[in-house]
């Protein structure tokens, strides 16, 4: 669903029914996802080629798409490594056929379950191509609000920070309805097709994912204004309804 709200190719009927449901309720569903998109890739970007990050752990990555995480990474840096974490096979199939590394880096998708972080961890081609005695900048871009509280949220996260050094970074975004109630929609549409899903505020958001970190500036804001590259007119928060934030671990 994200990737046809983005306007990419890997998508399948039963997503584009689902999305268009809630398209047709949230009008600002697609720009949410085309921010967020984009708000992903700036972040990577800065994480390259201003913090100095060469290693990343993106959880929730979804059927390859425009700008992926090492597609970025590399472009910046390319001795970058990335691990991709998704649950559905469908994605594994996808994902060996399209991430395709530079010659000087790494990448490795893995079949995983973010309510089972530390398999995550463990996993050998994780193991493989992640140093974790090195810096690792861990994305959770649009998953979180897809982890409900009733899962332990707050513990998969500090599962996953726990095992990474000083100078780390962890890059996040979560839908909101406290600027559109029409997000609610969303909500609705992907309980009713059997898809956890939770809406939490910004500064429930900002508790759950940074707590103990500390956030690099502007903070945590509506994903179309965390370092925007161009300037000019942007959509207003109730049209993007997503608030991302990038973090360093001291």
């Amino acid at each position: 669903m994200y990737d046809y709200g983005i306007g990419g190719k890997n998508h399948f009927a039963a997503d584009r029914e689902a999305a268009d449901q809630i398209f047709a309720a949230w009008p600002g569903g697609r720009t949410s996802a085309r921010e967020n998109r984009a708000f992903l890739g700036r972040a990577v970007k800065y994480l390259a080629a201003e913090a100095g990050i060469r290693q990343f752990l993106d959880i929730g990555t979804g059927l390859p798409t425009t700008s992926n995480v090492h597609e970025v990474a590399q472009a910046a840096a390319p001795s970058s490594r990335i691990v991709y974490v998704d649950s559905d096979p469908l994605v594994l199939a996808h994902a060996r056929a399209l991430l395709t590394s530079a010659p000087e880096g790494r990448t490795a998708y893995i079949q995983a379950d973010i309510r089972e972080p530390q398999a995550i961890l463990d996993n050998p081609a994780t193991r493989e191509i992640l140093d974790f005695s090195q810096p690792v900048a861990l994305m959770l871009v649009a998953i979180l609000h897809y982890v409900p509280d009733e899962w332990g949220p707050d513990g998969i996260i500090g599962t996953l920070l726990d095992a990474l050094p000083s100078g780390s970074f962890l890059t996040a975004s979560h839908i909101s309805a406290e600027h559109d109630p029409a997000v609610a929609a969303w909500e609705r549409t992907d309980r009713a097709a059997g898809i956890p899903a939770q809406m939490r505020d910004s500064s429930d958001f900002a508790r759950l994912a940074f707590n103990g970190l500390e956030l690099v500036p502007p903070g945590v804001v509506p994903v179309s204004d965390w370092r925007p590259a161009v300037r000019g007119p942007r959509p207003t928060p109730a049209e993007v309804s997503t608030y991302g934030g990038v973090a360093f671990k001291p």
